[in-house]
Parts: structure tokens; sequence; C-alpha cells
């Protein structure tokens, strides 16, 4: 018994320390002004209760409307501002740029996430050795609209097939990181909607690790900012690029495979139901086959001959 006390005494105080360092609470904001006044000083509220050091850093991102004046109208909340609307990624990517601390904490300013559960997924990153830890939007209250809904599962079962293991939720928007974690792949996470999906992916495919905490998902405060048609078609060219990029033999194997199979099953039908083997068009599909395979062997060598984004060891 006194070395487990020992060990959760070690956690408690690692939790303690990394608190003492900061942590940073980045909010994109884009025509908000009906939910990001309760928003933040709910945020501020829970942060003070616990005592810790911390900002709160809103990237107003080329709203039209009063968005701007009311984030500055909260005490303690630094405001930064686009001139123009440049996307949801951008204005995180220029939130973690000016954040102070290493400990982000990124959120909405439409009230859908719980602001309560934020100090559970702080605790869980800085107590544990995980990269990321993510509100995963399966809880008891969960509010997500049914025809987004089938979109959502076909996306996440193959971001799923990409990362090799379950993904309860792809592309939350409240979840704590370490901003050294998030900054090898800077260059690659987009200015759009995407950027959570592709850093959930990019951490999970190149080793880091990711640990999932269920909360609720309350009904939006004002306009949805998503396009469903458009908004989808990119998640799933998204995917499939981060496939291409991080795990490419997931997608030139099973095809090279396929054709490897017709055409042998060509053959096959060819000598037997026509009574003159087809050699030329399989030989094609054959050959076919087997280049495509070259191709995503050469892809998987280029892959790893680039600079490593690996999680460092211990």
């Amino acid at each position: 018994m006194p070395e487990k006390g020992n060990t959760m005494n070690s956690a408690g105080r690692k939790t303690v320390e990394a608190i003492s360092s900061g942590i940073s609470v980045i909010i994109p904001a884009y025509n908000e002004q009906e939910g990001i006044g309760p928003v933040l000083e709910r945020i501020h509220q829970i942060l003070q209760e616990r005592r810790w050091r911390y900002e709160v850093i809103v990237v107003d991102d080329g709203s039209d409307d009063d968005t701007h004046a009311i984030a500055e109208g909260i005490s303690k909340t630094k405001v930064l501002r686009h001139p123009r609307n440049r996307g949801y990624g951008s204005a995180l990517k220029t939130g973690i740029r000016h954040a102070q601390f290493d400990n982000l904490l990124i959120t909405d300013a439409d009230g859908t996430y719980p602001a309560d559960q934020i100090p559970e997924l702080v605790e869980r990153l800085l107590s544990s050795e995980c990269d990321m830890v993510v509100g995963a939007r399966v809880g008891k209250n969960v509010s997500i609209p049914i025809l987004r809904r089938p979109a959502k599962w076909f996306i996440r079962k193959l971001a799923e097939i990409v990362a090799g293991i379950a993904i309860p939720d792809l592309n939350s928007g409240l979840r704590v990181f370490r901003k050294d974690a998030s900054l090898p792949f800077f260059n690659m996470l987009p200015d759009g909607f995407s950027f959570t999906t592709t850093i959930t992916l990019a951490m999970l495919t190149n080793g880091y690790i990711v640990e999932y905490i269920p909360i609720s998902y309350f009904q939006r405060v004002g306009k949805s900012k998503l396009r469903p048609v458009r908004d989808t078609l990119n998640f799933i060219q998204l995917v499939l690029r981060i496939t291409l990029y991080f795990a490419p033999l997931k997608i030139f194997v099973p095809i090279s495979a396929a054709l490897i199979v017709i055409a042998i099953a060509w053959a096959v039908f060819s000598t037997i139901v026509l009574g003159r083997l087809a050699d030329a068009s399989a030989v094609v599909i054959f050959m076919t086959g087997v280049q495509v395979g070259v191709l995503g062997l050469l892809a998987e060598l280029m892959d790893r001959r680039l600079p490593s984004f690996h999680r460092p060891e211990d």
C-alpha cells in the first residue's frame, strides 16, 4: 500500500507543478455575439475557482457583429482580431502562436461545450503521459442534428481505418493538448473546420498518446457556420489526404491486392468459361496491381525519409 500511495502522491505533485506553469484557453469566434459573453464569464469563473494560472485568448475571425466588443468587455480576456474571416483553423493557429503557456485548451464560443468539464480534461492531461485529451461527445446529453450524424459516422469509421484504433470523437472542438505536441504538425494543419480532424489523425498516426473523456454537447447559441454537404466532402478529402501522407500503404495495398485478385479471377474465368486464356487483359490488370503496390511502397519509403513527426521518446 505505501507504494501505491507514493505513486498517487507523485502524480498529484506532477499535476500541481504542471498547472503552476499555466493554461492557455483559446476560443475562435466568428459572429458569436449571442453566446460569447456567457461562455467567457463561465470559463473565467471555473478557472478562478481552481486558482490556476491561466489566460483566455479570443480570436475574433473577422466578425461583423459585436463579438469583438463583447469579448473585450470581459475582464482578463485577451482579444486578437483577424481583419477578415480566415477560418476556424486559422483562428486557432493565431491563438496558439500567441499563447504564453504550453498547456493549451480550445473550445467554442457558441455554448455547445460544457465549461464545467474543463478541469477534468486539464487534470487528465497534466496527471498522465498523454499528449492530448479530447472531450468526446458521447455523454448523456448530446445534441447533434440527425442529418449530420450519418456523415459524421462515415468519416469517423474511415478515420479509424487510417489510425487503426477506435476514435470516439474525431473532430470535437473541446480538447486540451501540449503546445509542443502540436507544433510539428503546424504547417499541415488547415485553416478551416478540419483543423481538429487533422490534429487528431496526425497525432494518432504518429505515436502520440490521445485519450478521451465523455462530455455533453448542447444546442448552439446563434446560427451554425457549417455547410453540411460541402464540409462533409471536405472532411472525406481530408481523411484521404492524411491517409496518403501518414499511412499510404492503407490506400495502395488494398487497391493493389484487389487488382491482382481480379486479374487472376479473369484469367481463370476466361480459360474455363471462354475456352481460351485472355492473357493480354489479365496481364494488364495484374501489372497495374503490381505497379499500384510499388507506388504504395515508394510513398511509404518517402514518408519514412521525411522529417519525423513521431512522438519523442521519454
